[in-house]
């Protein structure tokens, strides 16, 4: 075990953990913070997406140590009262079904509208084809981001 300082949601935390634990059981395990979701373990379903840095990443497979000092959001830290545009846009076009991968797919999401304010369907689908839905949702998810991208104009 060893103190690492990271920075959760704006806030400066220091976790006594294993270097080499994945973040993903950091957040969920050890702060609490359960919005991040553990899908497959192998960074191929994308229900673990978080930022570091503003940079989506799968946070089942990043060491805890890997992301000391750097500025981390999960979906608890995207909006406290889900006023954020893609948070309001997903209720709106009623996306979730299970609910399951929905974190994972509204980080990504955001990564793509930071990066491209007005994506396109194929900047959508390019950006958003590592995060799996197995209810399908994927048409209300491409309406949702385009709707959240309107907003933010």
């Amino acid at each position: 075990m060893t103190a690492i300082k990271i920075n959760v949601n704006g806030k400066e935390l220091s976790v006594e953990v294993s270097p080499d634990m994945p973040l993903l059981w950091v957040l969920r395990d050890t702060l609490s913070l359960t919005g991040t979701k553990f899908g497959c373990g192998m960074a191929q379903c994308g229900a673990c997406t978080v930022h570091i840095n503003g940079e989506a990443i799968r946070s089942c497979v990043t060491p805890v140590s890997s992301v000391a000092g750097k500025k981390i959001v999960t979906i608890e830290g995207l909006s406290s009262d889900h006023s954020h545009p893609l948070q309001k846009a997903w209720i709106q076009v009623n996306v979730s079904q299970c609910g399951y991968c929905q974190s994972g797919q509204i980080m990504q999401a955001a990564a793509l509208l930071r990066q491209k304010p007005k994506p396109t369907d194929s900047d959508i689908d390019t950006a958003m084809r590592g995060n799996i839905c197995r209810c399908g949702t994927y048409q209300r998810i491409r309406q949702a981001i385009k709707q959240a991208a309107e907003v933010k104009q």
